[in-house]
């Protein structure tokens, strides 16, 4: 494979990393939402190291963008359970 053929292929582990991370923060439980915002995160940055060597300058903003939003999350969603530890299971 030449030099950028593998970085053209982390687009498909950060679309389903980030699909997968979009299910995990939709649930009730905490660690589960957890989960879902460490998922995010890491498709931040393989969407970061795609849009770098693809110079998607807009996309690499965005994704620091969501990365802030995403730790904001989950600093919320670690403040929130530890102030209602008995949340519902689902």
């Amino acid at each position: 494979m030449k030099g950028l053929d593998w970085i053209d292929l982390l687009q498909w582990p950060a679309m389903l990393l980030t699909l997968v991370a979009a299910w995990w923060i939709g649930s009730r439980q905490p660690r589960r939402r957890r989960i879902g915002f460490c998922c995010f995160m890491a498709s931040n940055l393989l969407w970061v190291v795609w849009g770098w060597q693809t110079e998607a300058w807009a996309l690499i903003v965005l994704q620091f963008c969501l990365c802030a939003m995403n730790l904001r999350g989950l600093k919320k969603n670690t403040s929130t359970h530890a102030a209602c530890p008995k949340e519902s299971a689902s």
